[in-house]
């Protein structure tokens, strides 16, 4: 089994909530996909703010447990978002997290986040993941 497939084992047992698809989790790129329905728009037909930035936190998350194994209990400390132009309504999500600096209890990363299809990117994120000592995660 893979790092990667260890990776989307652990999010399917013990992160039942993340509704994307873990589309590569490598240590230098990691790709989720999200798709869009219509819970995840606000009126005029553009996908939600909140949906946006789940995106890129879980993108982040993903990255982290690429760069630095399976810590269940690394959490978001920061997230910055800017809404670069309005994605399409019509398509999932893609959002690609690289990390930046990874340390021995930060993890400092960047997500591009596009629709599905295009080249533009939709929203831009950089973020901050506490990673708790070994000890404490009980993996």
């Amino acid at each position: 089994m893979t790092h990667e497939d260890h990776i989307k084992a652990f999010l399917a047992r013990d992160f039942p909530q993340f509704n994307g698809e873990v589309l590569n989790a490598g240590p230098s790129l990691s790709r989720i996909r999200i798709d869009i329905g219509d819970a995840h728009l606000r009126p005029g037909g553009t996908v939600s703010g909140p949906t946006l930035m789940a995106a890129a936190d879980a993108a982040l998350y993903v990255a982290v447990l690429a760069a630095v194994g399976i810590i269940p209990l690394a959490v978001t400390t920061n997230l910055n978002i800017n809404f670069l132009r309005k994605p399409a309504a019509d398509c999932a999500v893609i959002a690609e997290a690289r990390p930046l600096k990874v340390g021995k209890s930060l993890f400092y990363g960047e997500v591009s986040l596009y629709s599905e299809g295009f080249e533009q990117p939709v929203a831009h994120a950089t973020g901050t993941y506490s990673i708790p000592p070994r000890s404490d995660t009980g993996s």
